[in-house]
């Protein structure tokens, strides 16, 4: 393994519970999804540097594909974003 795949782990290893930490954590909700793609997309990346390109390919179309567009579609239909609930 030459010495810019380990750093390109490391940098992947990083960066995937920070942004499914920001996937969590966010208020907006479409950033909410966009931030979930991305942590989908990062780890379909290491999947793919740790060779095992079958579930690289499995969890790009699967986790950032299919179900990012399945949350932004139902967040269309719901009307957006959730409304201020005043006690």
């Amino acid at each position: 393994m030459a010495d810019s795949d380990l750093f390109l782990i490391i940098i992947l290893c990083i960066a995937i519970p920070v942004l499914a930490l920001l996937a969590i954590v966010q208020k907006n909700l479409i950033r909410a999804v966009i931030a979930f793609a991305a942590s989908s997309i990062c780890l379909s990346a290491l999947f793919y540097l740790l060779a095992s390109p079958y579930s690289a390919v499995l969890e790009l179309t699967v986790g950032a594909g299919l179900i990012a567009v399945l949350f932004l579609v139902a967040l269309i239909l719901a009307g957006g974003e959730e409304e201020k609930v005043t006690p």
